[in-house]
């Protein structure tokens, strides 16, 4: 076996690349946009409707098109359609979200987080703001949750901090 070397733990070092390092950030983060599920939705409708045509021009005994290839241009069309009413526009931004929970919520914040998700089955875009009051061991705390799309609030849940920070102190 070739040398080995024995390595104690006090020499391992982790450290994260430079473009993961949060001081070297040199632009904002931009969330990509929910409406690019339109593109995919015209490309399954072409390749839909080329498999219906290619059915309804095959003829009366064809070898390799049959039955399987109109369901499949059907169910390629009705994917096309989901994706396509599922394409909002995100136009209201995890800081204007975090601006609109601020107002919401009645109190100073310290820490927040924002987070997207999606709701109902037509997939509308929803901040969650996660928020925290700004003394230094947050008094109360809250979560919003803002329509990405027109910046509505759509619910808020506001409470005092159950949580015992005393020990971190």
């Amino acid at each position: 076996m070739a040398d080995e070397i024995e390595t104690s733990d006090d020499e391992v070092r982790d450290a994260l690349p430079a473009d993961l390092q949060p001081g070297m950030v040199e632009a904002p983060y931009l969330f990509p946009n929910n409406s690019r599920r339109k593109i995919p939705a015209v490309l399954y409708a072409l390749i839909g409707v080329g498999c219906i045509a290619l059915y309804a021009t095959a003829g009366d005994e064809p070898v390799l098109i049959n039955s399987g290839t109109l369901i499949a241009g059907i169910v390629l069309i009705v994917v096309a359609v989901y994706h396509w009413q599922g394409g909002w526009d995100l136009s209201f931004d995890e800081e204007q979200a975090l601006g609109a929970a601020t107002k919401e919520v009645g109190f100073p914040i310290g820490h927040a987080s924002a987070q997207l998700g999606w709701r109902g089955l037509r997939s509308r875009p929803t901040w969650r703001i996660l928020l925290y009051s700004n003394e230094s061991i947050p008094e109360s705390r809250g979560l919003v949750l803002v329509d990405g799309v027109n910046g509505e609030i759509i619910d808020r849940f506001i409470e005092k901090n159950p949580e015992d920070w005393s020990a971190y102190m």
